[in-house]
């Protein structure tokens, strides 16, 4: 499966930004698809993730309450509704799935499939 991500900018602090991770070359429908980011100098982070059916989520601590993760299986997407934007919040951000119908990973090591990136910016 390809994911292309996309949807990030520049924003101010307490903005928000809506991310999309569009699937192709398989049926989306039995992967389980996280969101990672990495800010410059840091390793990868878990950002959040979503089961193949959307009912089990699961968010970091530091973006609980203001990131929302949902896809849509009929347009082969899933998407990350960032609110209350952090300067803290700035990094690359990817995302990533794995085949499996069993809890989604939280582990950046536990996804076979990336995509390429989009950068989130938020000024002060």
């Amino acid at each position: 499966v390809q994911l292309q991500a996309s949807g990030g900018g520049l924003v101010q602090a307490g903005g928000s930004l809506e991310l999309s991770c569009a699937a192709s070359g398989r049926p989306f429908s039995s992967y389980a698809v996280g969101w990672f980011r990495q800010a410059p100098g840091k390793e990868r982070e878990f950002v959040a993730t979503i089961n193949w059916s959307g009912i089990d989520t699961n968010y970091a601590v530091s973006v609980k309450g203001r990131f929302t993760i949902s896809r849509d299986n009929a347009k082969n997407t899933v998407y990350l509704q960032m609110n209350g934007l952090k300067p803290e919040d700035t990094a690359v951000y990817y995302c990533a799935a794995r085949s499996t119908y069993f809890d989604p990973p939280t582990s950046a090591y536990d996804y076979d499939y990336w995509g390429q990136g989009t950068l989130v910016t938020v000024s002060s």
